[in-house]
Order: C-alpha cells, then structure tokens, then sequence
C-alpha cells in the first residue's frame, strides 16, 4: 500500500520545492509531481517536515499511569507531529535496570504511534548515591541518561558518571538544580515573588550547576546535554562553552520561551513548573539563543498530571505543564521561525543528540525513513481549541494566540494523524 502526500511544500537538504511525497512501506519512494497512491494526503498549504522528536517527554508509565500511559503520551505526540518521544526515567519503578527500559520501549512498540526511546537513570532510583549500570543500559540501546527531576548535586558523583559515559558513547543530560537553594521554592525569585509572598527559586540555583558540568566537561572531555535551561546567565555559559569547543548542547522547553513569572501572579497552578518561568528578559535570552544556535533544540518537557495534583493550592501543587501538542505553535508565536529552523530545532538535532539520526530527523529524501509532519505553518489558532491526547489536562495554552498546526503525522509510512485527528 502506498500513501502520497500531496500540494505541499517539501523541506529537503537542497531547499524547499513544491512536490508531492510517495511512500511505500516505511520508506520515501519518490518526490516529484502528480503523484498517486492508494492513499492520499492533502498537503496544499503546508509543508512537509521531518518528523519532530522530543528530547523529553514524561509518559509516567510505568507508575503513575493516572497521570499518563505510554499509550496516551504516544497520542499526544502524534498530534504534536511528533514520531519519536525520548521517555524520561522518573517512573515507578525508575529506568535504572535493563528490564524496566524493555517495558517502556516494549509499551512503545505497541502503542504503535511514535518510536518510543527509554532514557536511564545517571544514579540508581534517581537517588544520587550510587551510579546506576551505565555500561548494561547503554548495551541495551539506551543512549541519554538523566536523573531528570533532580539535578546530580554530588559532583564527584557526576564527574565519575561523566568518564563512564565517555568511555560508552552516550550523552549525560543534566536537569540544573542545586537543591539546597531550592527548597520550599514555587516560582522564580523576583519581584513578583515578593508581592505574592511565594518562595522563590533563585536563577543562581540553575546556573552554579551549569558551570560546574561545564568544567567537568572540559576536564573529562566527555559529552554534556542541559536539560530546560530557563535563564540569560544559563544562555550565556553555554555560549562561552560552545566557543571553547567543547561537547556542551542544551534546550529549551517551549512555555519557557513564551510564557514568563508574571503569570503566576493568578495563583494558577498550572504555571507552577519546574525549572520556573523566568523573567521576560529570561524569555528574550532563551529566543535568542535558539536562534543563533547557542541552544540546539526545543524539547517540551511534557509533564502531565492528573487533576488531583493540580487542584490544589499553588504551593501544594505538583510542578509541569503538557507541551506535546502544541509545541509547533508555540515556537511559531515564539520566534516565527523559517521552515528550515522548525526542521532543525525540533527535529534534526534533536535527533543528533538523542542518538537517533540514522533513522529520526532526517529531512525528506527518496530512501529515506518515511517519518514525517506535514504541518501548516500560518495557522493562527488559540491554544485549547484543539486536543491534547493526552490523559491529563494541564494545559497552559488554553486561551494563548499561537502560530503552526499540524495537519497530518506520517510514522513509520503510516498516517498516525490525519487532519489534526488521530487515528488510533
């Protein structure tokens, strides 16, 4: 069975070129005009992208499955154009041991809507006292560890981590909180913070951590990815440290570049995340270092919850925010990127750092893997107007004007979302 995807504008290594897209099986067969399949797709109006791949997603399973499954996660990305989910560790039991990142790619395989990649835990159970089995993990396939959630705080601990995972091949992505400057903390350290009475959460609590990983990395010349970075001096640092040349590569979710403090001032508990939204000017930093590279990737950070955890008072309340479904728009009001940049920040090299380009982010071409987002990217819309997917819904978009949508995800040669629906 073939599927063409037809009218749009296709992104390719050598420019954009209006064409369709024929796909057989799992792969590219052809780009060219007036072509036909058993299936056909209309594109007229958009373009048609790489698949997008999150860098880190929260699909709760297994645990906390009231929150999310892999199933429900896997939707919501599909919606988002996503066709590869990188699955954060702080699950129940945590992704510290062969079996438990089985589950979770296994789960994956089934849910049949993304490639779901397992990340694994720096430290057993996320603890931070003892490495978990880097070398059997990575013998898995795993190629990110994090303990995301809590920032490795014992550096002697992450310096060891970091020459293992060098001596392996595989990335360390660092969530950047030092913990005891954090404690009772529910929003950003400012201003605000002190009309509303709210603990706040110092921007120094993030970039200590950054620097320390930094010189870690140049002194173990080992590979470093930063999780949501949040402030200008994080920005700044990892600049620095790309001009140095060392193997340092950083992103940013995406209410971080949208959203900034000043919400919280509604007491709403579905702005409080962690790290917290910053200040405008953090806001302008984060655009600003995505578009001159200095961050490689947008990456959602889709923490969903269920309704129990988020209403409640705000200082009770569990931190995260869904982003899956609407990241496209979001960096479309954000930075009103070319198609290009899309490609690059929430495909290409997130894919590059993920370990998964041989078959993920790679822009169209005739053999190659038949992972694709046809998306309109001048569609205005206002956030809560389409579906999230997901089982939760802590939704900070709900009233926000934003730019992109997806019209149809094509995963694997198969159409996952067609129109903006699902399809299974």
């Amino acid at each position: 069975m073939t599927l063409a995807l037809r009218g749009g504008t296709v992104v390719t290594a050598e420019g954009e070129v209006r064409a369709d897209v024929l796909v057989d099986g799992e792969v590219i067969v052809a780009i060219g005009a007036s072509l036909r399949g058993d299936t056909e797709l209309d594109a007229t109006g958009c373009h048609v992208l790489p698949g997008f791949v999150d860098l880190h997603t929260h699909l709760r399973e297994p645990g906390r499955e009231e929150a999310e499954t892999i199933a429900t996660g896997s939707r919501a990305g599909a919606l988002g154009g996503y066709t590869a989910l990188v699955a954060m560790p702080n699950t129940d039991p945590a992704q510290d041991s062969v079996s438990t990142v089985e589950y979770v790619r296994a789960q994956g395989r089934a849910a049949g809507l993304v490639e779901v990649v397992p990340s694994g835990c720096i430290t057993v159970g996320r603890k931070g006292e003892r490495l978990a089995p880097l070398a059997d993990l990575a013998a898995a396939g795993v190629r990110v560890f994090t303990d995301d959630g809590n920032g490795v705080q014992d550096a002697s601990l992450m310096r060891r981590a970091m020459l293992v995972a060098r001596d392996l091949g595989v990335v360390l992505a660092q969530h950047c909180e030092v913990s005891s400057l954090t404690n009772s903390a529910v929003m950003d350290e400012c201003a605000c913070s002190g009309e509303l009475g709210l603990p706040g959460w110092p921007s120094v609590a993030e970039e200590l951590m950054v620097q320390r990983d930094i010189d870690l990395c140049r002194e173990t010349r080992s590979r470093i990815h930063f999780l949501h970075l949040s402030t200008a001096r994080s920005v700044a640092l990892v600049r620095a440290a790309k001009a140095e040349g060392l193997a340092v590569t950083a992103e940013v979710a995406p209410h971080h570049l949208l959203l900034d403090h000043e919400r919280l001032r509604s007491f709403d508990p579905v702005f409080k995340v962690n790290p917290p939204l910053r200040s405008a000017a953090d806001a302008a930093a984060l655009r600003e270092g995505l578009r001159d590279g200095t961050i490689d990737a947008v990456a959602t950070d889709h923490a969903p919850h269920p309704a129990w955890n988020k209403e409640v008072p705000l200082d009770e309340a569990s931190p995260g925010m869904l982003g899956l479904h609407a990241a496209l728009g979001v960096v479309g009001a954000a930075l009103s990127p070319s198609p290009s940049d899309i490609a690059r920040m929430m495909s290409t090299a997130p894919a590059r750092i993920a370990g998964v380009s041989s078959r993920h982010g790679v822009l169209p071409s005739v053999g190659g893997a038949a992972h694709v987002c046809v998306a309109d990217l001048s569609a205005r819309w206002i956030g809560g107007e389409r579906p999230t997917g997901s089982r939760s819904a802590n939704d900070p978009w709900v009233g926000v004007p934003l730019v992109g949508t997806v019209r149809h995800t094509v995963y694997g040669g198969r159409a996952t979302v067609v129109d903006g629906e699902a399809q299974r």
